[in-house]
């Protein structure tokens, strides 16, 4: 069947893709899934590309199970699916995805990439419904290359769900994926949800959400609240955060706050002005202890950076070195906390 020399992800290996791929990782204490939306059958084993899964929750739900007998790491490879539509939406996984806390946990879910775009991705896209279309309840989760289209649904794109009893989506990291149209129960309001969300019990400490691209998301970041715990040791960087200015509510909504939250090396491209908005800020860290360092706001306009800014609600807690903005002359012009 042919040889790889490393699969997407970082998993140096030269294994033979064929039946036996997922016993090379055996002493690993890991297993290898495939999922192909096109050809695949969920009564297939799922583990090599010829005997695919049909959908994505049938493979985790495998994956699971492996973890359970080998304690932990299993990875589900997912290809995009053949695009059969004209007009720019890809084909789409139409399901709703749970990484559950038994068996779930380091579970990588890794798309087959072309590229980080919407059609470079295979996409989960479910329509309708307020159910996020992933949920993680499990810690130590990778999410990469897949894309979330939120159209004409309210759940949002990816759950972290962890209540400290059941259920726990600590150590998640989400990389090189594409986000769109991700909206809560409230369209413009970004604190009712969007792309990546905590619970509004907070929790799901050290998370790492880096080299995404965000677009036409209400939210793309929205911590709902932190009842039970304050997340900690947060990083978001080097992703870009969405426009067009009319789409977007809040890039960053965190207010309650994180401790430890590392805002660093982003782009923001449009200052949110979506009609009706509650928001209209890059972001509100309202509450927030951390770092907001080496970030691009596109706007020409002096908006503030402070504790009750136009732009984005800073407080004293969040320090804010190397930020900038282009001037009215077109000069870039370091923004200072007012």
């Amino acid at each position: 069947m042919g040889y790889v020399t490393n699969f997407p992800g970082g998993i140096f290996a030269t294994p033979s893709i064929g039946s036996g791929t997922g016993d090379i990782f055996t002493g690993l204490g890991s297993s290898v899934f495939f999922v192909d939306g096109d050809k695949g059958n969920d009564g297939n084993e799922g583990k090599s590309p010829d005997n695919a899964k049909l959908t994505i929750q049938s493979a985790v739900t495998a994956a699971a199970l492996s973890n359970v007998e080998y304690g932990g790491g299993s990875t589900v490879y997912i290809k995009a699916k053949a695009i059969t539509d004209y007009t720019g939406d890809p084909t789409s996984y139409a399901e709703t995805v749970i990484i559950p806390f038994t068996g779930g946990e380091r579970m990588r879910l890794i798309g087959a990439s072309n590229g980080r775009t919407q059609g470079g991705l295979p996409q989960i896209k479910i329509g309708a419904g307020s159910t996020a279309m992933l949920t993680i309840r499990a810690p130590g989760c990778l999410i990469q290359n897949i894309g979330f289209n939120g159209g004409s649904s309210t759940g949002g794109g990816i759950l972290l769900d962890d209540d400290y009893t059941t259920k726990s989506a600590f150590g998640t990291t989400i990389d090189s994926c594409h986000f769109k149209n991700c909206k809560g129960s409230t369209a413009t309001n970004a604190a009712t949800g969007g792309a990546i969300m905590w619970t509004a019990l907070g929790n799901a400490w050290q998370v790492s959400i880096t080299n995404n691209r965000f677009y036409k998301n209400v939210g793309d970041v929205v911590l709902k609240g932190n009842s039970t715990s304050e997340p900690q040791d947060v990083l978001i960087e080097n992703n870009i955060f969405g426009g067009p200015a009319a789409s977007v509510d809040c890039n960053l909504y965190l207010p309650g706050g994180m401790n430890g939250v590392i805002i660093r090396n982003n782009e923001f491209t449009a200052t949110p002005a979506i009609g009706s908005g509650t928001n209209a800020l890059y972001m509100d860290l309202t509450g927030c202890i951390g770092m907001l360092v080496g970030n691009s706001f596109a706007t020409s306009t002096a908006l503030t950076f402070g504790a009750s800014g136009t732009g984005a609600k800073v407080p004293t807690t969040v320090f804010m070195p190397k930020n900038y903005r282009e001037t009215t002359t077109g000069v870039s012009s370091e923004i200072f906390r007012t």
